[in-house]
């Protein structure tokens, strides 16, 4: 049974931080590329972060220089450090694991950044 669980999110004030953790079972981790993705309220679901299986990354232009994605093979766990973050970050974020046809979402945490 695949499952990824996501953690970390929460509550911060404009100009703070938290790491999103997205462990993972039921996958051979190091083959799948990994993602981010956020929705927030009347929005599509974008892509925030992604790391491919040979460690390659990359970001959407609004969190260039404020997040980073990285990932734990041995623990089969993907992390996205989110710093200075803004209002504008509010949103579910989802954590996505895809390798070939198959591919699998984690639940959601909510984000929410406010004073």
């Amino acid at each position: 049974q695949v499952q990824l669980v996501e953690s970390g999110g929460g509550l911060v004030q404009p100009g703070g931080s938290l790491r999103l953790s997205c462990a993972t079972s039921g996958i051979t981790f190091r083959l799948y590329a990994m993602g981010w993705y956020r929705q927030a309220p009347g929005e599509q679901r974008e892509l925030v972060a992604a790391i491919t299986s040979g460690g390659s990354t990359n970001y959407a232009d609004s969190v260039k220089g404020r997040f980073t994605i990285s990932r734990d093979i041995p623990k089969n766990t993907v992390y996205l450090q989110m710093n200075s973050l803004k209002p504008d970050d509010t949103a579910v974020y989802s954590c996505n694991a895809h390798w070939s046809s198959l591919e699998y979402w984690g639940q959601g945490a909510q984000v929410t950044v406010s004073s």
